[in-house]
Order: C-alpha cells, then sequence, then structure tokens
C-alpha cells in the first residue's frame, strides 16, 4: 500500500515555515534593560482603550490595559494577566 507524501510534505513544510520565523525572529530579538520611567507610565494607564490626536502635534497617541485574574478550580491558583500598550504615530513633512 501507497504511502499519501502529499499531505505529509505540506505538514512539514507548514512547520518548518514556522520554526523558521520563530527562529529568525528570536535571532533578531536585542536584549534591553527596564526603563523605571516606562514601566510607571505603563501602570498609570487607565483599563480599556483609548485613543486621541493632539491638536498642539502633528501625533496620535493610544493605550491600551487588559487585567484579568485566572483561576483554576473554585479555590485553586490562579495568575494574575496584565497587558498594557501604549502607542504613538507622528507624521511630520519633511
Amino acid at each position: 500500500m501507497a504511502i499519501p507524501l502529499a499531505p505529509i510534505a505540506f505538514t512539514a513544510a507548514r512547520y518548518g515555515t514556522v520554526a523558521l520565523a520563530a527562529y529568525y525572529t528570536a535571532r533578531k530579538v536585542q536584549l534591553s534593560q527596564t526603563n523605571q520611567a516606562s514601566e510607571d507610565a505603563l501602570d498609570t494607564v487607565v483599563e480599556g482603550v483609548s485613543a486621541h490626536k493632539c491638536t498642539d502635534a502633528p501625533q496620535g497617541n493610544a493605550a491600551l490595559r487588559w487585567r484579568r485574574v485566572v483561576r483554576w478550580g473554585d479555590t485553586g491558583p490562579g495568575l494574575e494577566i496584565d497587558i498594557a500598550a501604549m502607542g504613538r504615530i507622528r507624521v511630520k513633512k519633511v
């Protein structure tokens, strides 16, 4: 009985592509130090999504914060997940 190689080859190519992308990304990431001013700014972000456009500068700012506690069972161990992000887009004519 013949082994169908086409589905196996397609799956191997897919996993190989994902592995190569992960390897490339891991090689390009640079280690950095923790900036306490940035940490403090992220701690002040309110929960939810907010955005605004500055009137005095050609830029837009956005912030996002999502905080949840995930528990396994009623009294089981839990994890607190806190995701905060800030972004800025500047457009300047040169």
